[in-house]
Parts: structure tokens; C-alpha cells; sequence
């Protein structure tokens, strides 16, 4: 049975009413500071850690449980009579259950004018040392450092009498070396950054020491492939409207190849504006549209590449309804990710149980780094958020954009940042026309996409395209007109790009510049 807890908390969300179910299941409360403070005025009867030692606080509170007694208490093994006999010779009682979570160092070095002194006050000592002591000896002590647990420990002492199971008590403690571990990263994370001068105000973005980590969501049937296994993890700290804050409604179980490529659908028809529609296979957009409604982007999104949307991840911005969803369930779908889903949809969708459905809420969070695994190593960047908007574009050429010219530049370049380089990008009206992805040459790529539209009897005659990165030469933008381009979109910055502007000039067709590349590999 749980005779005696140790409460010394940061987060006192939920300690009270805690400590209270622990009081009326006759367990004695150990407890320090403020914590010790707040349970005695609500009436519960609590022993001060200093009390209980025989031995102050000090040195500003940097010292309070580092004693014996705690750690006698905490470490001894019930079941080793040795390790008993030393109890009680010095007189130490066990410690049977430690809840203990950790000065908010990261809510303190994440604001801007934090001080090194500031952030070496928030380096928790006392707080790890007794939940690392008490996950060490989890068999006899059962501790907790997240307050979403205290339910669950709770409920299990109420039904087996005072006692906690072992599983409950190995998880718990699996839990704190993974926070410990977590807790202790982010110092060496924070302190790595700072420069000699040792001023926050000069921290770098990329510590000399990385720490990261992930908790994992769940194991994959197999990786891109099925001789590789593969899992998916989640970050710790939630990001706003990313994909990992998924909610499934229904459908088989995700596969790395669904996860991997609905991120990439997801990620690009959260920068549109309007009702967005977006198809992806295989990492690449095959077709992106703007419409009235959720039914009508898709419709657009899908006359495209009919044929590369088969299979394909499909991803809105809009609320699915029952219009929308009847259209889609024509189509072999594998993921559909959308903020809801109405009660219409998701009955159509019940006849489609292989189809997975993907309910995520909006935002414009982002990772704070995107990460790339090479042979021994990492590489990591900053995420590619810039946004360009049509008062940035620079008009290089003699003709200058209509309206219309300019709002399918916008869109076609919006879309060509979200498609492999190198990238050409057809589009009018709302929705793209053709789309070449992934070739070693852009003349490649311009081409191909001129194919797909004409495959898909889409006319490309006053057509916007957007390059994702300058065009080394004119063969590409001829390719382009040729097929019936009236405006291009591109980021400029070529030793050639006056033959380039000259080429456009020759042809009668605008061109703009952004100054921003988007090589996506």
C-alpha cells in the first residue's frame, strides 16, 4: 500500500484535488514551498520536507530534498532486509509515491529578454534527482510527473486497495526518464547556442549540441517499401494545424507512404486562401484548384491529372459536406484529410471503409526545423515560410500583367513551391493546368507539364507559369509560350536572365521576378 507521499510541483494543475483523494485514503504528504504552503491553507495535513529532515532549506531554495531521508527513503528496496535494516536504523520511513514535475526552464529561455542568470535559476536540481531516484526504484514507488496521470493512479488505488499495478508503476516510470531526458536536452540545447559573450540576445539557431525529441504515435505496417520496417513520431510541444494533431474517423491504418505524402498535401492547401482543393501522389501535387464551395475546388483540383489522382491523398481547407463527398467516393481515394467532416460526409464515407479520413484543425504553426538524414549526420533548415506577395513581384518585362495575369501568377507560384524541383507550373483561373515535377532539366519538366494538360484536354492558351527557380536559359521559357503561356512567374537571379527578359520581351509575354527560390528536394 501507498502509506506516504512526496507533492513538490511547478505545474499545480490538479495537485490539489489530488492530494485530497490521497489524504482521504490515509496517505501522509510530504511537501515543500509553495506547495506545501497552498495544500496546508486548504486544510489538508501536510508535513514541510524541512520539517521532516530536521534540516533547513538553503541557499535560496537550491537545497531542500537533497538529504538521506528523502533518497534513503525513495531508493530503498522493500524486498533486499539489508536494504530495510537501514532504514530503520537511522529512523528514515519509505517514500511510496513521488509526485514531483520540474521548474518551467523552457517556458523561461523561450522569452526574449531572458538573462543566463535567469535561465541557471530554472535549472531544476532537487526535482530530477527524486524523479530519476523514484523511476530507478519504480517497483516500490510510484511516481508521476505529468498531471494528466493522476486519474489513472487514482482510480487503480481506489480499486486495489491503496496499491498501484506493476504496469502502471514501469509506464509511469518510462515517463519520467523521458521527461528527465527531454528536460535535460533543452538546457544543453539552450546553452550550446549561447555565444561567449553568453548573451541571450546572441543566441544561435543552431546550438552546438542538438538534442531532439519525439514520443512515438505508432508502428508501420512497413516503411516506403515492405522490406523496411518504419514508426511515426510525434513532437513533444503540439504545433499549430499540423498534420501529427490528426484525428481519424475512419479507414485502414495509416502507412508511412500516406503519412509522408497527406503532410505534403495538407501542408500546401493550408497556404491557400478560399476554398482549396489539393491532390498529391507520390509527394508531388497533381492538381490544385480554388472553387466556390469544397465540391467545386475538388472537381477543378481533379480535371488536372484524372489519372495521376487515382490513389491519390486528397486534402481541403473547407469543411467536407455531403455534395463534396459523394464526388470524391467516385474516385479510389487512399487519405482525405480536411478540418471537418459533416454528418452527410462521413455516412456517404461509411460505404468507403478503406478510405481514411483525416480531421485537422487549421493553423499556420510549423516545425521549428525541417530535418534531413544523411549517411553519419543531420542536416537541418530553417522551413521554407516565406510567403511572397503580388506587391513583391518585380514586372521585368515591357508587358505588364493584367489583374487576372497577376492573380494566376500568384497561384502558380504558390502551388510551385510545393511541387519537387525542378518544378514548372501551368495554371488559370483558379486551378493548375499542368504540372511537371522532379526532372533533372527544367526544360524537362516544362514540357512534361505542357503533356499532362494536354492529356487531360485542359488548353493552356493564357496560361500562368510559375518556375520555382530561375531558368538558365531561354529554351525553357520558349517551351512554356509555345504551349500557350501568356505570363510567367519566376525567381530571376540567372547570369542569362537578360537573355531571358529578352526572350519574353521577343514573345509578348510578361514575366515577373520574385527574388525567392523554392527548390524542394
Amino acid at each position: 500500500m501507498i502509506k506516504q507521499a512526496l507533492i513538490s510541483v511547478s505545474d499545480k494543475t490538479g495537485v490539489l484535488e489530488f492530494a485530497k483523494a490521497l489524504a482521504s485514503m490515509n496517505v501522509k504528504l510530504l511537501s515543500t514551498g509553495g506547495t506545501a504552503r497552498m495544500l496546508a491553507d486548504n486544510g489538508l495535513e501536510v508535513t514541510e520536507v524541512a520539517d521532516y529532515t530536521g534540516f533547513p532549506e538553503m541557499l535560496d531554495g537550491r537545497v531542500k530534498t537533497l538529504h538521506p531521508k528523502v533518497h534513503g527513503g525513495i531508493l530503498a528496496r522493500r524486498d533486499f532486509p539489508a536494504h530495510m535494516q537501514a532504514l530503520a536504523t537511522h529512523d528514515i520511513p519509505t517514500i511510496d509515491m513521488v509526485v514531483v514535475n520540474l521548474y518551467p526552464f523552457q517556458q523561461t529561455v523561450a522569452k526574449d529578454q531572458c538573462a543566463l542568470e535567469d535561465a541557471i535559476e530554472n535549472i531544476d536540481i532537487g526535482g530530477p534527482a527524486m524523479l530519476r531516484s523514484s523511476a530507478k526504484n519504480h517497483k516500490d514507488v510510484v511516481v508521476i510527473c505529468d498531471p494528466l496521470d493522476y486519474e489513472q493512479v487514482l482510480t487503480e488505488m481506489q480499486t486495489g486497495q491503496g496499491d498501484v499495478s506493476y504496469e502502471t508503476r514501469f509506464a509511469l516510470a518510462k515517463k519520467v526518464f523521458a521527461h528527465t531526458a527531454q528536460y535535460d536536452g533543452a538546457i544543453t540545447n539552450y546553452l550550446s547556442a549561447l555565444g561567449p559573450d553568453r548573451q541571450h540576445a546572441t543566441r544561435a539557431v543552431y546550438p552546438e549540441t542538438l538534442n531532439l525529441q519525439f514520443t512515438k504515435v505508432q508502428d508501420m505496417r512497413y516503411g516506403e517499401n515492405p522490406h523496411q520496417s518504419a514508426a511515426f513520431y510525434r513532437d513533444i510541444a503540439t504545433i499549430d494545424g499540423a498534420l501529427a494533431n490528426y484525428r481519424q474517423l475512419q479507414g485502414k491504418e495509416l502507412s508511412y507512404n500516406n503519412i509522408a505524402d497527406a503532410d505534403a498535401a495538407w501542408e500546401c492547401v493550408k497556404s491557400l486562401e478560399g476554398s482549396a482543393c489539393v491532390i498529391i501522389k507520390h509527394a508531388n501535387p497533381c492538381g490544385v484548384a480554388l472553387g466556390v464551395d469544397a465540391a467545386d475546388a475538388y472537381a477543378k483540383a481533379l480535371q488536372t491529372d484524372p489519372t495521376s489522382a487515382f490513389g491519390g491523398i486528397i486534402a481541403l481547407n473547407v469543411e467536407v459536406d455531403g455534395k463534396a463527398a459523394e464526388a470524391i467516393a467516385k474516385q479510389f481515394v487512399e487519405v482525405l484529410l480536411a478540418p471537418a467532416f459533416t454528418a452527410e460526409a462521413c455516412k456517404v464515407f461509411e460505404a468507403k471503409q478503406n478510405v481514411r479520413l483525416l480531421e485537422i484543425s487549421l493553423g499556420h504553426g510549423s516545425n521549428a526545423f525541417d530535418i534531413k538524414r544523411v549517411g553519419g549526420g543531420l542536416l537541418l533548415q530553417a522551413p521554407d515560410a516565406k510567403q511572397v506577395m503580388p506587391a513583391e513581384f518585380v514586372v521585368v518585362s515591357k508587358k505588364q500583367p493584367t489583374p487576372q495575369q497577376l492573380q494566376d501568377m500568384m497561384f502558380a507560384w504558390r502551388v510551385a513551391k510545393f511541387v519537387k524541383s525542378n518544378a514548372i507550373v501551368f495554371c488559370g483561373n483558379g486551378m493548375t493546368l499542368g504540372v511537371g515535377a522532379g526532372q533533372m532539366s527544367r526544360v524537362d519538366s516544362a514540357r512534361i507539364a505542357s503533356i499532362k494538360a494536354q492529356n487531360a484536354n485542359l488548353s493552356l492558351a493564357g496560361s500562368a507559369v510559375a518556375s520555382d527557380a530561375f531558368f538558365p536559359f531561354r529554351d525553357g521559357l520558349d517551351v512554356v509560350v509555345s504551349a500557350g503561356a501568356t505570363a510567367v512567374v519566376q525567381p530571376g537571379g540567372s547570369m542569362r536572365d537578360q537573355e531571358v527578359i529578352d526572350a519574353a520581351d521577343e514573345q509578348g509575354v510578361v514575366m515577373a521576378f520574385t527574388g525567392v527560390r523554392h527548390f524542394r528536394h
